[in-house]
């Protein structure tokens, strides 16, 4: 489980690529700090356990279906790539509860710079639609972000000066692509709704948090 927080950048270092198979090496700093072997650690968004680290950086591995259903095998060496530990307990929720498992692949369609803060909108799968609402939470790119409108087919949101600092948000530009995780409440409440276990006036969020272990 992570929050959506960035804590730093790292910079790819190297790649191996086979078929159906990437490992990739990242130069990183802060995020070793009490790194083991089999840690959680998401890459612009992407859950991957650590497989080898040194006082550098650290080695994962991604599969194919990795590749396929997120931006990871469009990246280069020398790439910035916004890195996230797992969440432990007794942390604070900063940001939201984030899986680190990428519900799909959107795009940038605006970039517009204001005086003190940057306005994104993003295209996204027609399928994601349902799960991002204004004033929720999305993730772009393992980055924890507060939805401002909403279509049918993309979405907005307002980016602080501090937060293009320390993510690479700050180097997106139109046609990029990012992953993106919808809010994960907003996919309990589907499933509860779906399979009848409570009518949409049942308060949805209170059951939703006890089906994930949150409440009586």
């Amino acid at each position: 489980m992570f929050t959506g927080i960035i804590e730093e950048i790292g910079r790819v270092r190297s790649i191996e690529k086979r078929s159906g198979y990437q490992q990739t090496i990242l130069h990183a700093a802060l995020v070793l700090e009490g790194m083991k072997v089999g840690d959680s650690v998401t890459l612009n968004g992407v859950c991957h356990t650590v497989v080898a680290f040194d006082t550098q950086g650290f080695t994962v591995e991604s599969v194919a279906e990795t590749l396929q259903r997120t931006t990871l095998g469009d990246i280069r060496v020398g790439d910035g790539v916004n890195l996230e530990r797992a969440l432990q307990l007794g942390d604070r929720l900063d940001g939201h509860l984030v899986a680190g498992h990428v519900d799909g692949v959107g795009r940038v369609l605006e970039r517009q710079v204001d005086a003190d803060n940057v306005n994104l909108r993003f295209e996204m799968p027609e399928l994601l639609a349902p799960y991002v609402a204004e004033k929720g939470s999305v993730t772009i790119d393992g980055i924890s972000l507060t939805v401002v409108s909403v279509t049918a087919r993309a979405f907005g949101v307002t980016v602080i000066p501090h937060t293009l600092a320390v993510t690479m948000l700050s180097e997106r530009t139109v046609g990029d692509r990012v992953n993106l995780e919808v809010d994960m409440i907003a996919r309990y409440l589907e499933r509860l709704v779906t399979f009848g276990r409570v009518s949409p006036a049942q308060g949805l969020t209170e059951v939703a948090l006890k089906e994930m272990g949150y409440g009586g």
